[in-house]
């Protein structure tokens, strides 16, 4: 049915005129800098109790994800605090649907 396409004269002397210009050892690989697939590099990042808070008071609709772009912050860390604040009881759930919840401050 359908295979490879022959290759016209001018690019198969193009790629081999590329092959003898460059030589017959391309650049060097960097062995070092390769990771192992089974290793995941850990980040510890939290949200500072100050920051977070600030950034709660000014935000019209809280969503984790409007908090993680406004901290420049994963949705992860972000939707961590949010919890933790609802916890604590500075938050509260207003609405939303399916793990897309929107909160609002309560006022104390």
């Amino acid at each position: 049915m359908g295979g490879m396409k022959k290759k016209s004269v001018g690019s198969s002397a193009k790629n081999k005129d590329s092959t003898t210009a460059s030589g017959s050892n391309p650049t060097p690989k960097k062995e070092d800098s390769k990771k192992s697939p089974g290793s995941k590099q850990k980040l510890s990042v939290a949200i500072e109790e100050a920051a977070g808070r600030k950034a709660l008071q000014n935000m019209k609709a809280i969503t984790v994800q409007a908090l993680a772009k406004n901290l420049g912050v994963k949705i992860s860390v972000a939707n961590s605090f949010i919890r933790s604040m609802e916890a604590r009881g500075s938050v509260k759930v207003a609405g939303g649907y399916s793990g897309h919840r929107i909160y609002q401050t309560v006022v104390q």
